[in-house]
């Protein structure tokens, strides 16, 4: 897999601060039968937009996947799906998508009203994930809710959209893409997922916390079993090794635990995600830095960069 920025050169992953002011993407040497990844929104809590956060961007979590086969499958409706919903419109996408949920806290739920495709009748969306996050889609459009959190009613959205069969520990058929969940360890639950299309795989787990010895299934070695091999690792990384102990049970991870993850499980790439709303860009610029003097130390030759709102992977 080679690197690149929009402007076509091809340059080194690691970088400094100030040569990160370009948006780039990744792409193979051949890219027919490929999936394609892009992040709309990589910003962890809160939504965080600003001129200290333009680099990877204030969205919170809205991940695009497109198989070879063009089914859209979108992980999360944070607030990035606005823009995401914009581009599947403006250039006259087909609008059957499944919709993969990882849990129902706000910053994963809270842009789903903005998702213009919502209110189109040929708008056909699979919601996937546990029964639960069905039934948190469905809250914000509630009137019964907190005296109601939106004022449109489920009932006059125009989309079609399916309710969820329950997929833990199973796997689910999107185009060719195979998906396979995987129970996260964060308050109230949630689920990572797997996406696995011609051979390639791609992994995403945030607002995951890793721990040795977690719950049933999520403790670290289960993390290990389930990305391994893996050409592509997203992962919560929102905390600094010295953040983390004050932060434990919040359901998050340091970027240490991540790079640790990476290296036993023998990923290709890494990238950190779910930035926390308080990290500048020059903040997020020198976790990848440390990650790297971290990979360095250990010996273990793998590329690893931040999630920046806007980039595209190809597998």
């Amino acid at each position: 897999m080679t690197y690149s920025y929009l402007h076509g050169s091809k340059v080194s992953v690691r970088k400094s601060f100030e040569a990160t002011i370009f948006i780039y993407f990744y792409i193979s040497e051949h890219q027919e039968n490929n999936m394609k990844i892009k992040f709309w929104g990589c910003r962890g809590s809160i939504a965080a937009p600003g001129p200290e956060t333009v680099i990877y961007g204030g969205n919170t979590t809205c991940v695009e996947v497109l198989s070879d086969s063009e089914e859209t499958s979108i992980i999360d409706c944070g607030t990035g799906i606005r823009n995401l919903g914009d581009y599947l419109l403006k250039e006259g996408k087909q609008l059957k998508v499944n919709l993969f949920m990882t849990h129902i806290h706000w910053d994963h739920l809270l842009g789903l009203p903005f998702f213009g495709p919502l209110f189109k009748p040929e708008c056909h969306l699979t919601v996937n994930g546990c029964r639960q996050c069905f039934a948190g889609l469905k809250r914000i459009f509630s009137s019964d809710y907190i005296d109601g959190a939106w004022p449109v009613r489920y009932e006059d959205l125009k989309a079609r959209i399916d309710p969820p069969a329950d997929i833990p520990m199973s796997s689910y058929q999107t185009g060719d893409i195979t998906v396979y969940s995987h129970p996260l360890q964060h308050p109230q639950g949630g689920m990572g997922f797997k996406f696995v299309e011609n051979g390639k795989v791609f992994v995403f787990l945030t607002d995951n916390e890793l721990l040795e010895n977690g719950w049933v299934g999520s403790a670290f070695k289960d993390f290990v079993k389930f990305c391994k091999g893996a050409d592509i690792l997203v992962h919560d990384g929102q905390y600094l090794p010295e953040e983390i102990e004050a932060r434990r049970g919040w359901g998050h991870s340091d970027f240490e635990s991540v790079c640790r993850l990476a290296i036993q499980a023998e990923v290709k790439k890494l990238f950190l995600f779910h930035h926390d709303p308080w990290r500048t860009d020059k903040g997020v610029s020198e976790i990848v830095d440390r990650s790297w003097e971290f990979l360095d130390i250990h010996g273990y030759p793998i590329d690893i960069d931040a999630a920046r709102e806007g980039a595209t992977i190809y597998l």
